[in-house]
This record gives structure tokens, C-alpha cells and sequence, in this order.
């Protein structure tokens, strides 16, 4: 395992994360005081990016960013110490992987929210889909509820009184459209556009894809009282490494937020406060 974390981390931005756990207290195997950092792409490699290019030297923080294309890698490399930290997953996800994998990570601060979206080929609205539709959305627990309850906010599913984020297709209890779910991993539901009536996309997926989530979605998740902001996550004890600590400070400062807002004009959204 170790081995392929590190192939496909290979795919490095050259910035890095946080406390790994290590005896030394120094990840991703650097002999120094870098921090290694493992994030998706779209947006959280390119704000750590920023973060890198423009705050970390004055705040006296060397990062190296390692970046991956899935959900489960960057968990299992900042478990195995491959990783000090990471950033690309929310809270009802995290929660999940460690219940799931046996992992035992926390939530350092939250600077950003990627909204999720319904995206789709055929249809200019959720409302005029049509009758026995197709809808992709994503196969593992925690992202396929929020799919869920994004249709549902949408009008056109009704979910189980209670449902939480680990609602599935059984807790549909209206769906007059009889839309047909197909479960997908998150990856793929950008190429699913062709052959579904819709998708619901991750954002960060979404935009490596060239979808804009403002302009393209036909349905958008609000922020407002939204749980699904994304997180910096350390190993549990991690958490006051002063390093951590500098970057988590950077991620909500005024000036990355200004960033966020500048770069993608609504498609991420800065969370005051982390």
C-alpha cells in the first residue's frame, strides 16, 4: 500500500501537509520541517497553491503539495504518515473513512466550501426532467446522501423524515419522476454525462472537468447552514503542530479568501472563520 500511495502521490505540486505522527514529527519522509500536504486538484491543491506561492514564506512555513485523483489515498497516506495533512473532504466523509478504514483523523479548520451540483446534458432543470430519468451520483455513503438530499432540496425526491448523511436510495420515500439512481464512483460521473439523464458532481470533479458548477449546474447546493465545507485533516495528535497551525491560520486569512472569491466567482466559497 505504502508503495502505490506513493506513485500516485507522485503527481506532486511541490507543496507539503502537516504532522504526521512519525517519531521525528516530519511526514511524507522529508528530513526537514516541510510540510507535506495532500489535496485533490480542484480547488484545494490550487488554494494551497496560493497559500505556497504567496503567504507560506513570510509566515516561515515550507510546504510541498502532493496531489491525488481519488477520495481514499490521500486518508490512507495521511494515516500511514505519508502525508502531515491533507485537504479535499468534509466532515460527514471523514467521520465515515475513520468508522469504515479504522482510521483515526481530525478536523483541523474549514476554509472553503465546494458546492455540490446536478449537472446534465438533457435537461435545463431538475424540475424538467423527465419521467423514469437516469440520475448518476456518487457511490460511497457520505457524498451519494448529500446527492440525495441536494435532489431533494430540489424538489424532486422527498427523503425519510431523519435521514442523515448516509441516506441511500431506500430512504426515498416521494419520487413522482420515478427516477432511476445509478451509483458511480465520484471520478467518473463527469464521463457519465453522455449516457445518463443527469449527474450530481462533486465539485472539484465538476471543474477538472470544464464544467463551470455557477454556470453549468442546474441545481446548486446553497451554503447556507451547509455541513459539507471542506477540511484540513491531520492524525489525532497532530493537531497543535506548530506548522499545522501556521497553514490552518493562512487558509482563513483574509487574503486567501479574497483569492477564493476572485478565482471562482461563486463556484467555491470561503467559509468565514474556517
Amino acid at each position: 500500500m505504502r508503495k502505490s500511495v506513493i506513485a500516485v502521490a507522485a503527481l506532486a505540486l511541490g507543496l507539503t501537509a502537516c504532522g504526521s505522527g512519525t517519531d521525528s514529527g516530519k511526514g511524507g519522509g522529508k528530513d526537514d520541517d516541510t510540510l507535506v500536504v495532500g489535496a485533490t486538484a480542484v480547488p484545494a491543491g490550487e488554494v494551497l497553491t496560493y497559500v505556497k506561492d504567496h503567504l507560506a514564506a513570510k509566515a516561515g512555513l515550507k510546504l510541498e503539495i502532493k496531489e491525488f485523483t481519488d477520495y481514499v489515498l490521500p486518508n490512507t497516506a495521511l494515516q500511514e504518515g505519508e502525508l502531515d495533512a491533507n485537504l479535499y473532504q468534509n466532515q460527514p466523509y471523514l467521520d465515515d473513512f475513520n468508522k469504515s478504514k479504522g482510521t483515526d483523523l481530525v478536523s483541523v479548520v474549514k476554509p472553503y466550501l465546494p458546492p455540490m451540483g446536478v449537472y446534465s446534458k438533457k435537461a435545463r432543470s431538475v424540475t424538467r426532467l423527465a419521467d423514469g430519468a437516469t440520475v448518476a451520483v456518487p457511490n460511497d455513503t457520505t457524498n451519494e446522501g448529500r446527492a440525495l438530499k441536494l435532489l431533494a432540496a430540489g424538489g424532486v425526491i422527498e427523503l425519510k423524515a431523519g435521514a442523515g448523511p448516509d441516506a441511500s436510495p431506500a430512504d426515498v420515500t416521494a419520487n413522482p419522476r420515478h427516477l432511476k439512481f445509478k451509483e458511480l464512483e465520484a471520478a467518473q460521473l463527469p464521463r457519465s454525462l453522455d449516457d445518463v439523464d443527469a449527474a450530481v458532481i462533486n465539485n472539484n470533479y465538476a471543474q477538472d472537468a470544464g464544467l463551470s458548477p455557477t454556470e453549468d449546474a442546474i441545481l446548486l447546493e446553497s451554503a447556507k447552514n451547509n455541513p459539507y465545507a471542506n477540511l484540513l485533516a491531520v492524525k489525532r495528535g497532530n493537531e497543535n503542530d506548530p506548522r499545522v497551525k501556521k497553514l490552518a491560520e493562512l487558509l482563513v486569512s483574509s487574503k486567501t479568501r479574497k483569492f477564493i472569491q476572485d478565482k471562482y466567482h461563486g463556484s467555491v466559497l470561503p467559509v468565514t472563520g474556517g
